[in-house]
């Protein structure tokens, strides 16, 4: 169920900071483990390491990404493998 459009959008309060002092130094890194947070535009351009629950992953936003959430760019699953074995 989405967010009622008469609402802002959802950002956590850190990362909504750091996204503003961002626009000052562009060397601060973006880490989160917040993928509820909505895209906003100071985040445009920037990169965020956003956390998948075993990993950082390294995400560019980028212009169309705005509105979404950060956490629909970034899989939770990996593909598995089967290991192929020799035979002898």
């Amino acid at each position: 169920m989405s967010r009622s459009k008469w609402k802002i959008p959802f950002i956590q309060e850190s990362l909504l900071e750091k996204s503003l002092k961002l626009k000052n130094n562009k060397k601060i890194k973006l880490k989160t483990w917040s993928r509820n947070s909505s895209i906003i535009n100071s985040l445009i351009g920037t990169q965020v390491e956003v956390y998948n629950g075993k990993n950082f992953i390294k995400l560019k936003i980028l212009e169309e990404m705005l509105g979404h959430k950060l956490g629909e760019f970034i899989p939770t699953r990996s593909k598995f493998f089967y290991k192929k074995t020799k035979k002898k």
